[in-house]
């Protein structure tokens, strides 16, 4: 997707690097500026420092002054108020102690006044590509004291040598990294997202594995916080990683300006980087920058998503029943009446959503609604009662992510029913997508009032998102308040089809309301 197309409905929301000039142009505000615009933001910069740097060497470091980087601050702040904001570079302690002071203060200040919330992420800087120390005092390994920032900040992002200096403990394995980042989280009230894209550990020798700790993600299922997740991705032979991390922050605040939730922002983030390796040039003798390969929607680029805290992890690439056909028009029911009424009308596929979990006559429902599938030849799913589901052989089982660890999957897979699985957010999805289910449903993209949604309404552009990354891997149904006016608009983002609630069967004529929906949708023509 281009910047055009990105911010076709929208302005641009606006991101800060607070960070060291490079003048090398591969890292630091350079690298920060250029991903952020690549990224489809407008970008605004706070100098903490110059460096004298090339692609081999740090020469000199100069910090700016106390009053000139509260200037810039300020100045920003009254007129080009972030979205979200990504720290870098620190030059001194002083400005350590100056930055959390004002986050503290004229960012809460502002906060509270606009009712709204400013992401901040930090990227510790310690130590250049090249091998230079950064910091300019003369502390023991030249360390910073980051503790300013407890509390102010939403994501800590070191890599493992920072890592190893913030815990004060020497880190030998996978073990000793999740160790010190949930002890960072906890030291510093903040998520963490332990980077390993260092080759030199034993562990990360195959893939790049970050560790992701997950304290608290507002806007994120329940399930997917309080929780550690392993983020691996095969590991691009390259040398050319210069501002990785840089990139790495820079991305992740800005994919949070744009309203994706912390684990989107951490994936999106992490596959973007992994492009600008992949196609990253050498323009000096030294490692060269990223390239700004733009959004990200290869869905191999991706990380593939496990659990490191013992909790369950989701199986992967099950053998689930495929589609006999398109969802087309894909009507979610409550009650047997209203899907034999619909089934008559044509629908051949349809889900039977029973919301009362005590209702006495549940499994003679499901068994009618199962056959009455099998009388009308159609695709009939039974949301979350799998184990009925099973029993009577329905066509297949829709779950929801919470479903997905408490149901038996390979017992579903095993049996020969298809499965579809909701799904609200980058994170979801792909998780959904290392199952290898039968269709993937992504909303709630509109609001919508028939059950209650943990997540804000998607909209139209992270649905594009969606279906960019996704098309054409999986069939794709977009749900949550469609009604007849959004059909054009939806059909824009090219999802393959939707699934529709109130607009049918809170219409005056059920069967009616279905057979214009789908006249309409059939009708349109995808971009």
């Amino acid at each position: 997707m281009t910047n055009l197309e990105l911010t076709s409905s929208a302005l641009k929301p606006v991101v800060w690097t607070i960070a060291g000039s490079d003048s090398g142009g591969g890292a630091g505000i350079q690298a920060d500026l250029a991903t952020i615009d690549d990224l489809g933001c407008h970008g605004c910069s706070a100098i903490t420092c110059l460096t004298a740097q090339n692609s081999v060497s740090v020469t000199l470091v100069e910090p700016v002054s106390e009053e000139m980087l509260l200037a810039q601050l300020d100045v920003l702040l009254a007129d080009l108020a972030p979205m979200a904001i990504k720290i870098g570079l620190l030059a001194n302690q002083e400005q350590v102690n100056l930055l959390g002071k004002w986050l503290n203060t004229s960012l809460r200040e502002f906060q509270k006044a606009n009712a709204v919330d400013v992401n901040v992420i930090l990227d510790p800087v310690m130590v250049a590509s090249c091998g230079a120390h950064f910091a300019s005092d003369k502390r023991s390994e030249n360390q910073l004291d980051f503790l300013p920032f407890k509390g102010l900040i939403t994501l800590i992002t070191p890599n493992t040598a920072e890592l190893s200096v913030l815990s004060g403990c020497r880190l030998k394995d996978l073990s000793d990294c999740h160790q010190a980042a949930k002890a960072l989280s906890k030291r510093f009230e903040c998520n963490v997202l332990a980077k390993g894209g260092d080759k030199g550990a034993a562990w990360q020798a195959e893939t790049a594995k970050d560790i992701f700790v997950c304290i608290q993600a507002p806007g994120s299922a329940v399930i997917y916080q309080q929780r550690s997740f392993l983020l691996s991705s095969p590991r691009v032979e390259s040398t050319n990683n210069h501002g990785s991390g840089c990139t790495l922050s820079s991305a992740i605040a800005s994919v949070m300006a744009w309203g994706f939730v912390l684990h989107d922002a951490v994936v999106v983030a992490k596959a973007y980087v992994t492009e600008g390796i992949k196609q990253s040039g050498r323009p000096g003798k030294g490692p060269g920058p990223l390239a700004r390969t733009g959004w990200p929607a290869k869905l191999g680029g991706f990380a593939h998503i496990s659990s490191l805290d013992g909790c369950a992890s989701l199986p992967d690439d099950l053998n689930f029943k495929p589609l006999d056909e398109r969802l087309g028009v894909y009507p979610v029911v409550s009650d047997v009446s209203m899907l034999q009424l619909l089934l008559a009308a044509g629908a051949k596929t349809i889900q039977l959503r029973v919301k009362e979990a005590d209702d006495s006559d549940l499994e003679t429902k499901i068994i009618k609604a199962i056959q009455l599938g099998r009388d009308y030849q159609a695709q009939v799913f039974i949301n979350d009662y799998w184990q009925l589901a099973v029993k009577h052989q329905a066509f297949g089982v829709h779950l929801g992510q919470e479903d997905l660890y408490e149901a038996d999957l390979s017992h579903i897979a095993h049996s020969g029913l298809a499965l579809g699985v909701s799904s609200h957010s980058y994170f979801e999805l792909l998780l959904a997508s290392q199952l290898n289910p039968s269709y993937i449903a992504l909303g709630h993209i509109f609001p919508t009032t028939t059950k209650a949604m943990p997540s804000l309404p998607q909209g139209l552009n992270k649905l594009k998102h969606y279906v960019d990354l996704l098309k054409g891997h999986y069939p794709l149904v977009a749900i949550g308040g469609i009604e007849f006016n959004r059909l054009t608009a939806v059909k824009k983002t090219n999802v393959d089809d939707i699934a529709v609630v109130r607009a049918v069967t809170e219409a005056d004529d059920p069967a009616c309301a279905y057979e214009t929906l789908v006249a309409a949708w059939e009708g349109l023509e995808h971009e």
